[in-house]
């Protein structure tokens, strides 16, 4: 492999070996690599999966190459093409050792743009005096490595990936794509619209962003780097952690002297191999990383030097491609968030502590590693419009001596959940195994709960009231009671620790109203319930619209915070709408009781999907988790079970 040099960031380098390209040969996805890193990655391929004719792109994986039987395998990587681009890119030092490509030994004078051969000075005499190549444009060497522009100015375009000799005349507004004249004839004869390529360039060239472009691959670079400083960070952090370890142990000695003296050795030895195998995949996972970078910096060298020196042909066709490579290289940056955990260790002692004296070390304690939640960027996670929605679990949560009817449901952080039990005028914490933790008696019928930060909920409650709990340390205690001027049913939280909440004002009256540090601050218009009767309610992430459910209307509403109706959604399969709840894209989950199905909206209220498979019967109460993409609803067929979904 070619040996990395210093060099700046912005001159490009081979994804393989992070160095300078040496001899850059071009992949049909337009990845670029040093021809002997990609020998050898060829080559190691080839004995490591019995590759037969074919290779995967180092980068983006996609087939690379298709090869005759009689072709070895040393010689797979210089049947691809020079990148010339690239090859003009490069600084002269880089380059000085450039030799003829016919001869191998002796120093080139030349360079032939058409050929995209470097010539000696006797293979340049003979190439002037052939009729088929005596009228080519050639560069001296001197003219190649100081100026791009060069090379720019004699290339016309690039040649079919699939018909090598075939230059790229034809473009195919059916397929929006580039094509030769034999590709035409294959795959393109009977489309409607297909015109000459050089016709087309000036609106192409208009339609295409390539400054977008170019900030969408900066940004990807940036998502990598960080990704690499996250790691790097969680490897310090994890060492510092084992390193301290054994000032767990040396509290405990003067009890237990004699057995932690062993368990202390025997944590140090495991602790180091575990730091050791992280160390490891870390720095392998930190290395497709930077492959993948560099691959990204040269879309980005790439396109910015077509841009500056090359014609529109060439403009067009190398930010085509490149603008291609943008979903593959943003799927592989987004798999790099979702398949990487955090590490990190812990001593973890038994209750055996006290009888030490008499026990080995491996009775004592030992060393337990501990996956934390995936690092996540939102602007990498996929639209939760484009999710499939799969139901992933099924708990049950049974309380002894009730039979409950969950109405309200609440997701709280570390993975805890809070159910409002209207039948039996109690909440009930869960841990993050779905167990019972505690339930807690209420003074009088709930209706709804929402959390309002970290450690509090508030539950709305028939009675005229609204309880303020504490769930502090899985402790759940009183902290407040709110009276109100109605029977609560729906409740959510708004900004600021605000409260809306849903209210029966009596006289056949509904209306929904915004609580601030215990007192109402805002009243809406009241609604005839006869036609319409509130129900459920939730806000949208910023916290400017509000949406209820309108039980005997079949219908959802919004509204602005100031009570202005915004839009009704009322289609004929949402039957007695119950549970409310939007997920990370403010998109709307509203839950069909009677229909038994769960509508997911646009922010504007425009149908997405109705969800209906893994949907038990009679689904009541929704609640989100828009750092994991994860749902759950209660219903009443089934009182004591929950279900929850995954966005996937």
């Amino acid at each position: 492999m070619a040996t990395a040099i210093t060099h700046t960031e912005d001159e490009p380098t081979c994804p393989i070996c992070m160095g300078l390209f040496n001899v850059p040969r071009q992949l049909p996805c337009a990845h670029t690599f040093c021809q002997s890193c990609l020998q050898s990655y060829i080559t190691s391929k080839v004995i490591e999966h019995e590759t037969k004719g074919c290779i995967e792109c180092p980068v983006c994986r996609r087939t690379a190459g298709h090869f005759k039987e009689n072709k070895s395998t040393s010689e797979w990587a210089s049947l691809f093409p020079v990148d010339t681009v690239i090859q003009s890119m490069l600084p002269t030092k880089s380059k000085v050792d450039r030799v003829c490509d016919a001869c191998s030994s002796v120093t080139a004078i030349g360079f032939c743009a058409v050929c995209e051969e470097a010539m000696c000075d006797n293979c340049l005499s003979v190439h002037g005096k052939l009729k088929i190549s005596k009228i080519h444009s050639v560069l001296t060497m001197d003219e190649l490595l100081n100026n791009p522009q060069n090379v720019m100015k004699f290339a016309e375009g690039f040649t079919c990936f699939d018909h090598n000799d075939e230059e790229l005349k034809f473009y195919c507004s059916n397929h929006k794509i580039a094509c030769c004249r034999m590709c035409f004839l294959e795959s393109h004869k009977t489309c409607s619209d297909v015109r000459k390529l050089k016709q087309e360039l000036p609106v192409l060239l208009s339609e295409m962003k390539q400054s977008e472009i170019i900030e969408e691959l900066k940004k990807l670079e940036t998502h990598l780097k960080k990704f690499i400083d996250v790691k790097e960070s969680n490897m310090k952090d994890l060492e510092s952690q084992v390193n301290g370890l054994t000032d767990q142990i040396r509290e405990m000695r003067t009890k237990i002297n004699t057995a932690l003296d062993d368990l202390e050795m025997k944590i140090k030895i495991e602790g180091k191999r575990i730091h050791k195998e992280a160390a490891i995949r870390t720095q392998e996972e930190n290395q497709q990383c930077l492959s993948l970078i560099h691959a990204i910096r040269n879309s980005q060298h790439l396109c910015e030097t077509v841009h500056k020196y090359g014609i529109d042909i060439q403009k067009f066709l190398a930010t085509d491609k490149i603008k291609s490579q943008l979903p593959v290289y943003y799927s592989q940056v987004r798999e790099k968030y979702e398949r990487t955990d955090t590490l990190t260790v812990q001593v973890k002692f038994t209750p055996l502590l006290e009888s030490v004296l008499s026990l080995s070390s491996s009775d004592i304690g030992k060393l337990v590693t501990m996956t934390l939640s995936t690092m996540s960027i939102p602007g990498l996670r996929k639209p939760t419009k484009e999710c499939q929605v799969e139901k992933v679990e099924t708990f049950n949560v049974n309380i002894s001596g009730c039979k409950p009817r969950y109405t309200g449901i609440t997701i709280l952080p570390r993975d805890r959940v809070m159910l409002a039990d209207i039948d039996n005028s109690q909440c009930i914490l869960l841990n993050n195994s779905h167990q019972v933790v505690t339930p807690y008696k209420l003074t009088g019928n709930p209706c709804d709960i929402c959390a309002i930060g970290d450690e509090e909920v508030a539950v709305s409650v028939h009675q005229n009231k609204i309880q303020i709990l504490s769930v502090r340390d899985d402790v759940i205690s009183p902290v407040r009671t709110i009276t109100t001027k109605y029977k609560c049913y729906g409740i959510t939280a708004g900004g600021n620790g605000e409260i809306v909440v849903v209210g029966d004002c009596g006289n056949n009256k509904h209306c929904w109203s915004l609580i601030r540090d215990g007192r109402e601050v805002y009243y809406s218009d009241e609604y005839d319930s006869t036609s319409g009767h509130l129900n459920h309610i939730a806000l949208n992430n910023s916290k400017t619209k509000v949406f209820v459910s309108v039980c005997n209307t079949n219908s959802l509403l919004c509204f602005n915070m100031e009570g202005k109706k915004q839009y009704t959604y009322s289609p004929d399969n949402l039957k007695w709408p119950f549970g409310v709840a939007v997920d990370r894209d403010d998109n709307i989950y509203v839950v069909g009781h009677t229909s038994h199905n769960i509508h997911q909206l646009s922010p504007e209220g425009c149908i997405i999907q109705v969800i209906i498979t893994g949907v038990p019967q009679y689904p009541w109460a929704i609640s989100f988790d828009n750092s994991r993409d994860t749902f759950i609803i209660t219903n009443s067929s089934e009182n004591h079970k929950l279900h929850v979904y995954q966005l996937k």
